[in-house]
């Protein structure tokens, strides 16, 4: 090769590095990990006694908590779909939670945070529980990830095959082990995820790590059963809280740290009624299933060394309908063009600028179809509607319709909503029933069906 050829090949080359190495620094890595049923206090940081969780205090230490931070349903199935695609659960037709027995799943055309990467260059991964449908065409692999590995749903549902019973543990579209050995899911989830990441460590790529636990029934490996305070359920958490700490070590050991962008939040409040087996959200009101502040308000941990501040705290409300727009805007995705999503970006907040404001007018709560609760700022209404009440005289029942009053709350006083100012803020009661029905009406208008066979 002559001189000139050398040169020019060099200078290929030359591009060609600095051209990865502005890739990298334009387009962060992305891990999302994702419980399932974690209580808003069921971190150290966010104020537990009793469960030990450092890595996650130190994961807050060096980034940010974001204590105002909502999930869009009280359940599985809806929560997901909401993240996924930034979208309000109604709008995407799953407002519930899906079982074994239900041929349906997230729609083929709604646009997911993977497939919206994808276009980046992303390599993508599920690891662990997808719950938005377990038939082949609503599993991750058709959804813009490239990899999936783990249970279709939660782990209290299960299906019969070869005449055993449990939830199936799947590789693609798969079932590779039945029942899964549910003991030792956390600590393979751990595994998968870290061979993700030094396999795919010279491009970016996006994790989505949802955890099958702290959902019940509860599992926890031998090396952390009987450890916690808190019992299994806090067994289960320190679990957890080790894996969240074996990933952010491997990300510091392949240099990934300072590319990396890490959110850790729950798919909804904890199971209130499997008491010493479900978690607590305190001080927040009520849990899962329900759209008081402890059903759908979750601990939220964001972490990205060098571009959210560490030791930072966020009060201003955003969700992870948020999460799909946020992640565009950092790695230059478009957003779908030909459908409605109702997230906004959020890393204004996450940079933890002086007086920066939540970019939600309001922010709605929604339990199945119903519209139930918004939040304006400090406001949180709990909107009047018509209820079944019964009566019981002697032995015979009486079934009347009745009317709920509103409940208006400020939550920058009243974070367990304890205390009914509807009486004294008439003209804000009114307000926010307004901005809600109006925001309630235009999702209707346009809600999509979910997917179906």
């Amino acid at each position: 090769m002559n001189t000139r050829s050398s040169l020019a090949a060099a200078a290929v080359l030359f591009t060609l590095f600095v051209s990865r190495a502005s890739l990298v620094a334009r387009t962060p890595n992305i891990v999302l990990i994702f419980t399932d049923d974690q209580g808003y206090q069921d971190v150290g940081c966010f104020g537990s006694p009793d469960i030990r969780t450092p890595n996650l205090d130190r994961m807050a230490d060096e980034g940010m908590m974001m204590r105002d931070f909502y999930v869009a349903a009280p359940v599985c199935s809806a929560s997901r779909a909401a993240l996924l695609t930034g979208c309000y659960p109604l709008r995407v037709g799953i407002t519930g939670v899906l079982f074994p027995r239900n041929e349906v799943g997230l729609h083929q055309d709604e646009t997911t945070i993977a497939e919206s990467l994808k276009q980046r260059g992303y390599a993508t991964a599920c690891i662990g529980k997808w719950h938005l449908g377990h038939l082949p065409k609503f599993l991750p692999t058709s959804h813009g990830f490239d990899h999936y590995y783990g249970i279709p749903y939660s782990n209290d549902m299960r299906i019969q095959r070869d005449g055993k019973s449990g939830p199936p543990l799947m590789r693609g579209t798969e079932i590779i082990e039945h029942p899964a050995n549910q003991a030792t899911l956390t600590k393979r989830y751990t595994e998968e995820s870290v061979r993700f990441i030094r396999e795919n460590r010279e491009r970016p790529f996006f994790l989505y790590l949802p955890h099958t636990m702290p959902h019940v029934p509860l599992f926890a490996s031998a090396d952390f059963k009987g450890r916690s305070r808190r019992g299994l359920y806090g067994d289960v958490i320190e679990e957890i809280d080790w894996s969240v700490g074996e990933i952010l070590s491997t990300l510091r050991e392949l240099d990934l740290d300072r590319h990396t962008l890490v959110v850790f939040t729950s798919d909804n409040g904890p199971w209130l009624g499997k008491k010493k087996a479900g978690g607590t959200a305190l001080p927040l009101r009520g849990g899962k299933f329900g759209t008081f502040e402890g059903g759908m308000r979750v601990p939220c941990i964001v972490r990205w060394p060098g571009k959210v501040p560490a030791g930072s705290v966020c009060r201003e409300p955003a969700g992870t309908i948020d999460l799909l727009p946020t992640f565009a805007k950092l790695t230059g995705a478009t957003l779908p063009r030909d459908t409605k999503i109702d997230g906004l970006d959020i890393w204004p907040l996450m940079t933890g600028i002086k007086d920066t404001r939540s970019p939600h007018e309001a922010i709605l709560f929604y339990r199945g179809k119903r519209l139930e609760a918004v939040r304006s700022g400090k406001w949180k209404l709990h909107l009047a509607r018509a209820t079944d009440g019964t009566k019981r005289k002697g032995t015979a029942k009486t079934n009347r319709a009745k009317a709920r009053a509103p409940r208006l709350y400020d939550l920058s006083t009243d974070v367990s909503e304890s205390k009914n100012l509807a009486g004294k803020h008439a003209e804000i009661v009114e307000r926010l029933t307004s901005l809600a029905r109006k925001r309630d009406t235009g999702i209707r208008s346009g809600k999509r069906p979910a997917g179906s066979l």
